[in-house]
């Protein structure tokens, strides 16, 4: 009887261990094709900026993401508005990059094959000053991929963001930067 309670433990764990590897999948999606727009809303004028250059990182092991994008593929379908963006407003040459990086804060379960809301905490960075934001957006498991959808509003003033004085290049103080990417998952 001692000797079958000795051998019990050693013909499970290895039993249990075969079960892991289908319960534990890769737990990193990424992607650097994805899509950035920011919506400037003023009196006399509306205009996006748009870029498929977005990268991105989901770790759902550790629950964290990161996001970033060269401001320099940034562009608003004109290109004098694109050239006075980027060196005038933005700097790109001093501060190419805007980045969000953060920590997942509700539970996403990349089993269950619908769209599922999600919050992230973190940082997000541009024209080199940090500021601490949550992001609301949405997670859909698509096989071995997952797709991001979220938004969130950017005041310039609190970026340390000049607005042109130019009237026909009105710009609000208030832009809202929406994301769309479809992450992959990876064995790294």
């Amino acid at each position: 009887m001692k000797r079958l309670i000795r051998l019990t433990p050693i013909l499970i764990i290895p039993a249990l261990l075969t079960l892991l590897p289908d319960r534990l999948p890769a737990q990193k999606f990424m992607a650097d094709d994805g899509y950035v727009e920011f919506v400037s809303t003023a009196p006399l004028l509306e205009f996006e900026g748009v870029s498929e250059n977005l990268t991105g990182l989901i770790d759902l092991e550790t629950k964290m993401v990161d996001f970033y994008v060269d401001l320099n593929t940034l562009e608003t379908g004109i290109q004098r508005r694109d050239r006075d963006m980027r060196n005038s407003y933005l700097e790109t040459d001093k501060f190419p990059f805007a980045e969000f990086t953060g920590e997942l804060q509700t539970d996403f379960d990349p089993n269950l094959q619908e769209t599922q809301e999600a919050r992230v905490n973190g940082t997000f960075k541009i024209h080199g000053v940090e500021r601490e934001i949550d992001v609301e957006g949405t997670l859909t498991p698509n096989g071995d991929s997952i797709q991001l959808e979220a938004s969130w509003v950017v005041l310039l003033e609190d970026y340390n963001i000049d607005r042109p004085g130019v009237l026909f290049y009105q710009l609000a103080e208030e832009q809202t930067v929406n994301i769309s990417i479809q992450l992959v998952k990876t064995d790294n």
